[in-house]
């Protein structure tokens, strides 16, 4: 009886080359142009493949954490996948982070674990974990086609395409694919004597195209709902719109017809000076006398929720006493944590607000005039009032969190990405962000809401480009996700890093345990402050560093914006922030002067 020993032959070497450059073929025709390849040896046919396809760009990491999340920023960037290759073991299982976020956040990658064969697993052999279904229900597919031999030729080019079509285009929308992909040693073979890459389709068209449409809201709902429903100018609504909300176009003609409100998330595209677009809702509904009594008889959410507790309670409260909640969603996703939402549409959101227009069709503009009126009266008060606070370049004082926020929001380029950290960073670009004619494209890892990555999501934009990418994220996200910083010498991006370091986990100060506990212990378990130096830490990687000090002021910050941003390669800008109670009082005193000039409108 002969014990298998893993060793193939140079025939299985050359069939596994030829699947290898069977794949990457068809990767490239069904549009994926990156991948984030992590050095090992399983992966061996794979990459090699990848490197050699003129095709694809190939970017080398030696973290395979850091590497899922840049694959998760090049999908978020373009919408196409980019594939990310581990090798076996622990290094697959360090994607897992980045897969559940591209769940969550539904953004297209293609995650491929290089695996032991079947004769070397369960057996001690050394690298090999149980990959088989890995990350859980966290794809939208998973496949583990075996070793590949000839046998099996007529599936690659299937495999190839399904990956990608399901990544893209699958019924729960887009999101991660796992190929759990072995092979055997000899790891090195040639693809012509492996038989060669299997023909594909004709005028270098993939081998599956997946027609998806998009959903059309269900006529009958429809006419319930705006011929004499609520979705008609004589009801009191609100428009909240969020990431993947649709074009703005069509909702802004939406509103339009309907005398609605639009409160829009930064993340949507909408927060521009168009009227009825409020931005300041963080801050206006901070103001009891105004909630109080604009409560709506209907709120319609467009994409992502925002992140403002304020806001969210707000529109709960509304729908507790009795205004009917309409969430639409292109997958049906059941995105209501708090169960209260009356109809959860399946339908594409841009296909949603043109059909309720074209229903309204010339009937809009009646009912309640006052109602959009008066949202918009409170936004330009509120904005006002920040300007105020926050505007202008100045040399007198520290920059605050609101400051910072507030200024990368309004002076970036317009072709510029801002890709914003969770935790507080998101929160104030979302309170502190003012209206901009061309809004900047805002990216957010709020899949689960995680700092994980951060930084490596903002390399792989700065990758996909176009235009500078400017990443803003805290001094502990930043010190996190580290090893992003690690890249190939003369390989460069246009990103700019904004560490906004105010010594620690500034977010938990707004929390219960700041009041409630010991301050040592406070320290320890909440706020951890680093001994690493932000700045010293990237400068040791080689990266040119900015330190925007407590006496440089906004001004300084703009100098170092206007010196780094769009300069074609990897910057790190540092600004030294009031940590704790300062910061703390920082943001209540904005959010009492906007309550206070929203107040004052009753007194006009």
């Amino acid at each position: 009886m002969s014990v298998p020993t893993g060793l193939g032959g140079p025939g299985d070497a050359d069939t596994q080359a030829a699947f290898a450059a069977t794949m990457v073929d068809e990767w490239a025709r069904g549009g994926v142009s990156h991948a984030v390849v992590c050095p090992g040896s399983r992966s061996t046919p794979l990459a090699v493949a990848l490197a050699r396809d003129r095709r694809v760009a190939v970017h080398v990491r030696l973290d395979e954490r850091s590497a899922g999340f840049i694959g998760l920023g090049i999908g978020m960037a373009t919408g196409t996948p980019a594939v990310v290759l581990t090798t076996s073991g622990t290094a697959a299982a360090e994607v897992h982070a980045a897969v559940v976020e591209a769940d969550l956040a539904r953004v297209p990658v293609v995650v491929c674990t290089a695996d032991r064969p079947p004769e070397l697993r369960e057996v001690g052999a050394p690298q090999t974990i149980d990959q088989l279904q890995l990350y859980g229900r966290a794809v939208r597919w998973f496949a583990d086609p075996g070793v590949p031999a000839a046998a099996t030729r007529t599936s690659w080019r299937s495999l190839a395409a399904r990956a990608v079509a399901e990544s893209v285009s699958g019924p729960a929308g887009p999101g991660p694919v796992h190929l759990n992909l072995p092979f055997r040693e000899p790891l090195l073979g040639d693809v012509v004597a492996g038989g060669g890459v299997t023909p594909g389709r004709g005028a270098g068209m993939p081998w599956h195209t997946v027609v998806a449409g998009g959903r059309l809201p269900d006529e009958e709902w429809l006419r319930s709902r705006v011929d004499g429903g609520p979705l008609r100018p004589a009801s009191r609504g609100v428009i909240v719109a969020g990431a993947g909300c649709g074009e703005p176009g069509p909702i802004l003609a939406m509103a339009e017809l309907l005398g609605w409100p639009v409160l829009a998330d930064p993340r949507s595209g909408l927060r521009r000076p168009v009227p009825g677009v409020v931005g300041a809702a963080d801050g206006i509904l901070r103001s009891d006398r105004f909630a109080d009594r604009h409560l709506p008889d209907c709120v319609v959410r467009l994409g992502e929720r925002w992140v403002s507790k304020v806001v969210n309670g707000f529109l709960s409260r509304a729908i507790d006493q009795g205004a009917l909640g309409v969430v639409v969603d292109p997958a049906g996703r059941w995105a209501d944590p708090e169960r209260e939402v009356a109809e959860l549409v399946r339908a594409d959101p841009d296909r949603f607000a043109l059909e309720v227009v074209r229903r309204l069709g010339g009937a809009g503009g009646g009912g309640h005039p006052s109602w959009v009126a008066e949202w918009q009266q409170a936004e330009d008060r509120a904005q006002a009032a920040m300007d105020r606070l926050l505007g202008g370049p100045r040399r007198d004082a520290a920059v605050t969190e609101p400051q910072l926020a507030r200024h990368l929001f309004g002076r970036l380029p317009d072709s510029s990405t801002l890709v914003v950290s969770s935790s507080m960073p998101i929160r104030d670009i979302e309170s502190f962000a003012g209206p901009r004619v061309r809004p900047l494209r805002v990216l957010s890892n709020r899949g689960a809401n995680g700092i994980d990555g951060v930084v490596s999501t903002a390399t792989g934009v700065a990758l996909a480009g176009p235009g500078p990418t400017v990443a803003l994220v805290g001094d502990l996200a930043f010190l996190h996700d580290v090893s992003a910083l690690v890249g190939a010498e003369g390989v460069d991006v246009d990103l700019t890093v904004v560490v906004a370091d105010n010594g620690g986990g500034g977010i938990f100060s707004f929390l219960d345990p700041a009041s409630a506990m010991d301050p040592e212990m406070f320290d320890t378990l909440f706020a951890t402050p680093q001994a690493p130096d932000p700045g010293s830490v990237a400068a040791g990687f080689g990266w040119p560093v900015d330190d925007v000090g407590p006496d440089a002021g906004t001004a300084g910050l703009e100098e170092a914006l206007a010196r780094r941003v769009g300069g074609g390669s990897r910057s790190v800008i540092r600004v030294r922030l009031p940590g704790g109670a300062a910061n703390v009082a920082h943001h209540h005193d904005v959010g009492s002067a906007v309550v206070q000039a929203v107040d004052q409108l009753d007194e006009l």
